[in-house]
């Protein structure tokens, strides 16, 4: 036990050695999640980043984690104080790092939120969700990482927990990886079927317009929530201000709005808007079905300790459900 501790305390400081450090209140360490190669995210958001420093008078430095787990852990220990997160990894930068949910983005063509998908190559004999689920050991997937909201929460339920479906079983073999990595994937015929989102749709489309002809989707998500921005919630209140105005001004107002709006276009977005830790509430909804799914599939439990987690899962859903009430 004690080696595995040790090598656990070991990549923890491996990883906050390689995260920039806070020199005072006016540093501001920004964390974006591996949702694509280090050199795609840092061409998208060292204008963004660039704006935001100049505008605020914050020193902000980035910090390109190589998974989401890093930027988690970063907030955590007060090595990054504001970050892009998407709805799970919120979740836990929320409950785990002191986050708190201010903002969220908004899409450039003003949707609410985004969807989740599962993708192959137009070439597969994939054609629905059916040929997926009638076929076990079949395919090779690629699933996304397990703090992904639309790679790995959202079709973890819908997909495969609704459908009574264990990935690691039902596939040939798995591998995890980023929406980026896992389109090309797809696009080089490495797996058989992979997941993914919009999001990352409209950049391959932009980047690869013929190689994005390739992809074929079989299956498309409910709406998932806007991603949230979200702040360490002991940041000085002047500097949450700083922030908060840039953010909800960014692309609206002043002489700049043009450049802005060029800026926000790489990132497929058109703003902000403010917003709150309310905004997790249907994310969480979405982990306690999840966990009553797998109760319920469940062999080696029995009938009687079934009944009594089960039971749990209902209460915290209820509590959920009051909170969405009153949240409206």
């Amino acid at each position: 036990m004690l080696p595995r501790f040790l090598a656990a305390l070991m990549i923890v400081g491996t990883l906050l050695s390689a995260t920039p450090a806070r020199a005072a209140d006016d540093d501001i360490v920004f964390g974006v999640i591996s949702t694509e190669s280090s050199t795609n995210l840092k061409n998208e958001w060292e204008p963004f980043l660039a704006d935001m420093e100049k505008r605020t008078g914050l020193k902000v430095k980035a910090f390109f984690a190589s998974d989401y787990a890093g930027i988690i852990e970063g907030m955590r220990f007060n090595k990054v104080q504001l970050a892009w997160y998407g709805n799970k990894s919120a979740m836990e930068a929320v409950d785990r790092a002191d986050g708190e949910i201010f903002a969220h983005v908004v899409t450039l063509n003003g949707e609410p939120g985004y969807w989740s998908l599962l993708i192959t190559h137009r070439d597969s004999d994939i054609h629905t969700l059916d040929d997926v689920i009638k076929s076990p050991g079949k395919y090779t997937f690629g699933n996304g990482d397990p703090n992904s909201t639309s790679g790995f929460l959202v079709p973890g339920y819908y997909v495969f927990a609704l459908n009574k479906i264990d990935p690691k079983t039902h596939f040939k073999r798995v591998v995890s990886a980023n929406h980026e990595t896992n389109a090309m994937a797809v696009l080089n015929k490495q797996v058989d079927i992979a997941t993914n989102n919009t999001e990352e749709m409209a950049r391959i489309q932009d980047r690869m317009p013929d190689r994005f002809k390739d992809i074929r989707i079989v299956w498309t998500s409910p709406l998932i929530p806007a991603d949230p921005i979200v702040w360490r919630k002991d940041l000085p209140k002047e500097t949450k201000t700083k922030i908060y105005n840039f953010l909800t001004s960014y692309g609206k107002t002043g002489g700049d709005a043009e450049h802005d709006k060029q800026v926000l276009a790489a990132l497929k977005w058109s703003g902000f808007e403010p917003s709150s830790n309310d905004q997790l509430l249907p994310i969480r909804q979405l982990e306690l079905f999840k966990a009553r799914a797998k109760v319920e599939n469940d062999e080696k439990l029995s009938v009687e300790e079934k009944k009594v987690k089960i039971t749990e899962i209902d209460l915290q859903l209820g509590e959920l459900q009051k909170k969405m009430a009153s949240s409206k």
